[in-house]
């Protein structure tokens, strides 16, 4: 019998930034020892369609700014479009590397610059493809008592872990990435081996 998952909302506390001000949430679970995070604008208890970002910790991408990946470019899009609607959640989850955590991760970017590509870089660490889990985030939402949203994504697997657990994604606001030199091949991995919703073309990559 699977462990029930329980959230309990710690503190909460306000956030002024440039997209506004924002009320942050830090969670504590009874699933794992994360710090997981909610980060709201206006009021969004009750109610329908609610902007709603799930984005999974990614240090060397949201606080170095790295070019590997598109994840701070995400993290900024996603506040911006909150900060437009007026209202929205943006869930910030400690699952650096996919699941597999920061030491890791960087052991997979050396073997991707061996030219893995970013799955059979983690499958060689031993890792899966990708260890993230979206029960917390389902519980998070649940807490805020939001049930009804507009994931922006282009990830189908949490549009389908949110829905299994209890929360209604009503519409898919994609992301659109720029492509460098240095993220095309990884962006390219994620169409190719992880069905994400990406469309447009690649001329060269460099993650084979």
């Amino acid at each position: 019998m699977e462990k029930e998952v329980m959230v309990t909302r710690e503190v909460t506390t306000r956030i002024p930034t440039k997209y506004g001000d924002f009320q942050l949430y830090f969670y504590s679970n009874t699933l794992d020892d994360k710090e997981h995070l909610a980060f709201v604008k206006g009021d969004v208890s009750g109610q329908q369609d609610i902007l709603v970002r799930v984005h999974s910790e990614c240090f060397t991408g949201d606080v170095l700014g790295s070019q590997r990946c598109d994840c701070g470019e995400q993290l900024e899009n996603s506040l911006k479009l909150i900060s437009e609607e007026g209202r929205g959640v943006f869930i910030y989850m400690r699952q650096e590397g996919r699941g597999i955590g920061l030491f890791e991760k960087l052991r997979a970017y050396n073997l991707q610059d061996q030219g893995f590509d970013t799955v059979d870089a983690n499958l060689e660490l031993g890792h899966e493809s990708d260890q993230r889990d979206y029960t917390i985030t389902a519980e998070i939402l649940k807490d805020l008592d939001v049930y009804s949203i507009q994931l922006i994504t282009n990830n189908p697997l949490k549009i389908e872990s949110l829905e299994n657990s209890g929360i209604k994604v009503e519409k898919r606001i994609p992301q659109v990435p720029s492509i460098n030199a240095n993220n095309a091949g990884y962006l390219e991995t994620k169409i190719l081996k992880m069905d994400h919703l990406l469309d447009f073309p690649f001329e060269k990559s460099g993650d084979k």
